[in-house]
């Protein structure tokens, strides 16, 4: 598996409630030279693979889930869901899993902005770190 630094979404993001991770920004839509309008991409065509795993084992909650959002708002003021994992439960996240979400950005995504968001379910972990990339290649089948 290879990653790039410009790519990490979660490098060891402590989950200790319902939170983002970072977030990429995949460019303006442009106007290429010769081209009468501007180019509107769909990022889901392009095959670019995403993973997410547990470096550290949670404690206390009930699941978690990990859900692909996009934006054109670096705020993510409106966010959109265009793919999730299912509920993980706490016995289950453990380092090493691999959350089970599409293993590149699904068709559709045609916004700027793109991140992960964990959802707590149950109380507040106060251990649970998760690892979160685009990455060249995915190791092993889920």
């Amino acid at each position: 598996m290879l990653v790039d630094n410009a790519g990490v979404l979660s490098e060891g993001q402590a989950i200790t409630a319902s939170a983002p991770s970072n977030a990429l920004d995949f460019g303006e839509n442009g106007t290429p030279i010769g081209w009468a309008g501007a180019v509107f991409g769909d990022l889901g065509l392009s095959g670019i693979k995403l993973m997410a795993q547990v470096t550290e084992q949670f404690n206390n909650l009930t699941s978690l889930k990990c859900a692909i959002q996009m934006d054109n708002d670096p705020a993510f003021g409106s966010p959109t869901t265009i793919a999730s994992s299912e509920a993980v439960l706490l016995a289950e996240l453990k380092a090493g899993y691999r959350f089970r979400i599409p293993d590149s950005i699904p068709e559709g995504a045609t916004e700027r902005y793109y991140r992960l968001y964990y959802t707590v379910a149950g109380a507040a972990p106060t251990t649970g770190k998760v690892f979160a990339a685009i990455v060249a290649g995915r190791p092993g089948a889920l």
